[in-house]
């Protein structure tokens, strides 16, 4: 079965920025939209963004338009979030997950692998 291992989360202060990494274990991970979810202490899991097989077409929610940069590199089986000019509220574990229909959809429902996730805390 498809394996997603994210990396890259951290500990960091407000304004600044990391880039999340998101490694697939088979090929056919390069047919796949790949989405970023997060899901802070309490809260229900939000979608971030997505990205189509190809790379060409990506969504961001509002909350992290222009701020946040999905891409993949389908080379390196691997699909990263670049986070610029974090906020405390950006603070979250956060989920790389593989969506095997293209539907490019905003929620987790739509999404059949996921990985473990990795932590993102932004202080202020």
């Amino acid at each position: 079965q498809m394996q997603l291992v994210e990396s890259g989360g951290g500990l960091l202060q407000a304004g600044g920025s990391l880039r999340l990494s998101c490694a697939a274990s088979e090929r056919t991970f390069s047919r796949y939209a790949m989405g970023w979810f997060r899901q802070a202490p309490g809260k229900e899991r939000e979608f971030v963004a997505v990205i189509s097989w190809s790379g060409g077409v990506t969504y961001y929610a509002d909350s992290v338009k222009g701020r946040f940069t999905i891409s993949r590199d389908s080379a390196k089986n691997a699909v990263y979030l670049q986070m610029n000019s974090l906020k405390p509220e950006d603070t979250a574990v956060y989920y790389c997950a593989a969506d095997t229909f293209n539907r490019l959809g905003v929620g987790d429902h739509e999404y059949d692998y996921w990985g473990q996730g990795t932590q993102v805390t932004v202080s202020s």
